[in-house]
This record gives structure tokens, sequence and C-alpha cells, in this order.
């Protein structure tokens, strides 16, 4: 059987038939991930997935607020003036502009968010954090933060968060 190009979309069945490259095709083909990468890829995504599911499984339910929304309102709270242009704000959170424009529409509607013109930009939009957004922001966040440790951190040793976020800085640098 010819070898199969891997990517993060071939089931895990189908792992055990891919052949993996040898060393010295692999240092130069990094098109073709291995087996032992594919493996520690399919894990970060369950994990990421998992944890980011539960976190927003309980703010809904505690809080009525998506995960989304959250990370829309942290950003505009760390965010000088508590306000970000939407272009701005959809690279902070990872949303494209579309997206990003439909969850700001949803805070917006609830008060939590405004929508303002960007001086000397004619086209140019910000969404910026209202006080009712502020109060929200801080009741989710003893939901949001008690489960990161719970879902989380708790799980990690002390020496394992370090390597996560040595990892996890060098894979967005």
């Amino acid at each position: 059987m010819p070898a199969q190009r891997c990517s993060g979309a071939v089931p895990s069945s189908a792992v055990t038939d891919i052949a993996p490259a040898p060393a010295a095709v692999a240092a130069t083909v990094r098109g073709r991930p291995t087996h032992d990468e594919l493996v520690a890829w399919r894990s970060f995504l369950r994990a990421h997935a998992r944890i980011t599911r539960a976190l927003e499984a309980e703010l809904i339910a505690e809080r009525r607020l998506s995960l989304a929304s959250y990370n829309v309102l942290v950003q505009l709270t760390e965010a000088p003036e508590r306000r970000l242009r939407m272009t701005e704000l959809a690279d902070a959170v990872l949303l494209s502009r579309s997206g990003v424009t439909r969850v700001v529409d949803r805070l917006e509607r609830a008060g939590l968010v405004s929508r303002l013109r960007v001086e000397n930009d004619g086209r140019g939009v910000a969404a910026q954090l209202t006080a009712a957004g502020l109060n929200r922001l801080r009741v989710a966040s003893r939901t949001h933060l008690d489960g990161v440790v719970r879902h989380f951190a708790v799980r990690l040793e002390a020496e394992d968060l370090a390597v996560l976020d040595r990892i996890c800085r060098r894979l967005v640098d």
C-alpha cells in the first residue's frame, strides 16, 4: 500500500496504516508528520476540545455567557481604555471578523459592549467594554477561573505547567 499523506483529519484507526517517513526524510519533508507527531497532535486537540467544552458548558449554565463572549470581555478589559478595533479584537480572540461581529452584536444587545467610530478613520469601528460588561465579567470570572483550576491546573504538576508553557510559547512564536 502506498504511503498516504497525513493530516489532522485522518481517522485514528488509519494511523497504523500510514508508513512513517524515515528520520532523514522526515527532517527534510515536514509536510508529512510521523506517527508519534500525529498521536501528540491528536492528544493536544482532544485535551483542548474537552477542556474548552467543559469551560463553555459551565459558563453558559452558571452565567449565561459563552466562552467566546467571555474571551471578548477579557480582551476588552485588558485593552487601553477598554477598547479595541474590531479587527484587533478578532485577532485577539482568534475569530474571523464576521465571527467577532456576531459575538459583539450579542454583547451589545445585552449592554455589555458598545460600538464606536474610530477617530480619524471613517470606516474604523471599535468595541468598548461598558460598566455592565465589566461587572458581568467579574462575576463570570469566578466560574471560569474555578473551571480552569478544576479542568486544567490541578491535573498537572508545576514542572508540567512550565514545560507546557514553554511548548505553547514556541508554537505561537
